[in-house]
């Protein structure tokens, strides 16, 4: 009799389609950075714990972590057509019932829970989101105990077999452009077993409960955290601020060559969000006049349609002309290519009429390259060698295919430049981000 195929079980189709899927990922962007890879554990079972801020972008930059397939959880209400089940089991994603389902539905999870455990036991890497949702936020949510009714029960069933919780950062440059930046950072895994012994006095709720604020504070250490409360929207106009000459120090420091941007970006950033939280403790007056600027600082921006890449450059006027001079050069080039595109554009305009949660965007945009781009090319080829001599049909095809990605680059940078050309025309704002560094640097 043949086994039942499981779901953590090598596909060939699926690998092939894994390839493809990895090099869009990295088209998607002009940087993915991954720090500390190495703390990922090869002696035993992972469970992979990062934070939810971008739908399905998050999945695939922990998916490309390693070319190890990998089985992930998502919520179960779009599993219930039968050809997206297939699809989503195709892709090695299972469902997972959430309290907002109902305690009813939670408690349909248990089959969940037995099919992750099998998956562990295979040394399979499992993936689940333990805040349960996404926010478009610097910041983090409460975690749910899924995760660790997992990992307590694999870890029962499997006392042999280490296991551990490995929580990963997430931190994007922007949540919904596409072609932006994401750091990946591994933080310190929690061995399931060495805890359980630790705490082997506890109830299994009590030791559920402890893994939970662990994990909290090692996910928390992964990130660019900014308390998600009445001043958030300050603090993080005002990190964007001083964010450029603060990781120029932070280089300095450490050695320029030896730390790349964004790890520099990501200490600048945390060091600021600690600073503002210290002034708020020592300095409650000049932390109202400092929080004061940076609320309406953000108000005036978001009026404008100010970029914060605007307002953290650190030569504006230079960056402007140079930005000029590129795309002048580029557009004989940029235009034609802009133009193959535009089917691409408007499909995703159109999805994103349909799309209630702006954190989708970049799965979208993700997606509909993946999928119309190819159809696209095959199209245009077929065309070229039509009207075209062979040779110069080759050279049109070679010139077509980064398309996409030269298409949104020019987006960006007209975009970039009239957010640049607006903060230079608002000195208001100017002044007030100004009154901010200087705040920030003579503290």
């Amino acid at each position: 009799m043949a086994r039942h195929k499981k779901i953590q079980d090598y596909n060939r189709w699926y690998y092939l389609l894994r390839h493809y899927v990895d090099f869009a990922l990295k088209l998607s962007y002009r940087s993915i950075r991954y720090v500390d890879r190495e703390k990922v554990p090869q002696d035993g079972a992972v469970i992979y714990a990062p934070n939810h801020t971008n739908a399905l972008m998050d999945a695939l930059v922990i998916l490309a972590m390693d070319k190890k397939a990998k089985v992930f959880v998502a919520r179960a209400d779009i599993f219930r057509k039968p050809l997206l089940a297939k699809i989503f089991t195709f892709l090695k994603i299972m469902p997972i019932m959430r309290m907002r389902d109902g305690i009813d539905e939670v408690k349909k999870n248990s089959e969940t829970i037995e099919k992750a455990v099998d998956v562990l036991r295979d040394k399979v890497p499992f993936c689940i989101f333990p805040e349960g949702t996404h926010q478009t936020k610097y910041s983090s949510l409460p975690l749910s105990k899924g995760i660790f009714r997992i990992a307590l029960q694999a870890q029962e069933l499997m006392p042999d077999m280490p296991l551990y919780i490995v929580p990963v950062g997430l931190r994007y440059g922007s949540f919904f452009r596409f072609r932006s930046t994401v750091r990946v950072q591994v933080g310190e895994p929690i061995n399931v077993g060495e805890y359980l012994s630790t705490h082997a006095s506890q109830t299994p709720q009590e030791q559920m409960n402890g893994m939970k604020d662990e994990l909290a504070a090692r996910m928390q250490k992964t990130i660019f955290y900014i308390p998600n409360d009445e001043d958030y929207d300050a603090t993080y106009d005002i990190c964007a601020a001083v964010v450029k000459r603060r990781a120029d120090e932070v280089k300095r420091r450490n050695g320029e060559k030896k730390m790349r941007g964004m790890d520099a970006y990501f200490e600048a950033n945390n060091l600021t969000v600690s600073q503002i939280a210290q002034i708020k403790e020592q300095k409650p007056e000049v932390a109202q006049r400092l929080l004061s600027l940076g609320r309406e600082a953000s108000e005036i921006r978001k009026a404008n349609n100010i970029s914060l890449s605007s307002v953290s450059i650190k030569y504006p006027f230079w960056s402007r002309v140079l930005k000029s001079l590129v795309l002048l050069l580029k557009l004989p080039y940029n235009i034609p290519v802009t133009i193959l595109t535009l089917p691409i554009k408007l499909v995703c305009a159109f999805l994103f009429t349909k799309l209630k949660d702006y954190a989708f965007r970049n799965s979208v945009r993700y997606l509909v390259n993946l999928v119309l781009w190819p159809v696209l090319m095959l199209i245009y080829s077929i065309i070229a060698f039509v009207v075209l001599p062979w040779p110069w049909a080759l050279l049109v095809i070679a010139l077509m295919l980064p398309a996409p990605i030269v298409a949104h680059e020019t987006y960006r940078l007209i975009r970039v430049m009239v957010s640049d050309m607006r903060l230079l025309l608002n000195k208001d704002l100017r002044n007030k981000y100004n009154e901010i560094r200087e705040m920030i640097f003579n503290e």
